[in-house]
């Protein structure tokens, strides 16, 4: 078999996986609904405080309209949560959360850089994110001196990390969005799949 031959059968190989391909959107899917569900249910519970948060120009976002924007960002939210979950109107939620995002991105993220979380390993490292490592590295100190370190890192599972508060989370879940806008909710586990099953044709 040709060096050719063999590429056109590994081709065709993949190619006979796209019978599970209604895995991927139902994987974002899920994955999204609890992370906007988290976020939304949040912002009910504090919601005096997300308007004010949201209209404060000193240590706010320094929205016009806070009320406002605070109600429909919760509403995408806990909204688009529930619907992502159930595969209906994907498409159609998706564009609201994909405006969420970009606002999160732009008005509360950006400034921090590309990181969420201070690595200097990671792209995207700055000064600002050595002088957080430092201070890490002093608070563990401080831990270990006064604290009892074993049992707040016991058995590995806990670690400290510096927030660095930077894009990288909004923009994945922008990413994720964008593949549900375009390809949709997927086959069998979406109800936008058997609606369109059922009129579609008619």
């Amino acid at each position: 078999m040709s060096f050719i031959g063999f590429l056109d059968a590994q081709h065709d190989r993949f190619n006979s996986t796209r019978a599970l391909d209604f895995l991927a959107p139902l994987s974002l899917r899920l994955y999204l609904a609890a992370v906007f569900w988290v976020a939304g249910m949040n912002k009910v519970a504090g919601f005096d405080n997300v308007v004010e948060w949201f209209g404060n120009s000193e240590w706010g976002l320094g929205l016009p309209f806070p009320w406002l924007m605070a109600f429909l960002a919760t509403a995408a939210e806990v909204g688009g949560a529930v619907l992502l979950l159930l595969g209906l109107g994907t498409r159609y939620i998706a564009l609201p959360l994909i405006v969420t995002m970009l606002v999160a991105i732009f008005t509360v993220h950006w400034d921090h850089g590309w990181q969420a979380v201070a690595d200097l390993n990671s792209p995207g490292a700055t000064a600002a994110t050595a002088e957080a490592i430092t201070r890490l590295e002093r608070a563990r100190e401080i831990l270990q001196e006064y604290g009892n370190y074993a049992w707040l890192t016991a058995d590995g599972r806990y670690s400290f990390v510096v927030s660095n508060n930077g894009i990288e989370w909004g923009v994945t879940y922008l990413l994720m969005l964008l593949v549900l806008f375009f390809q949709g909710g997927g086959r069998w586990f979406s109800v936008d799949y058997w609606i369109e099953q059922r009129y579609r044709a008619q």
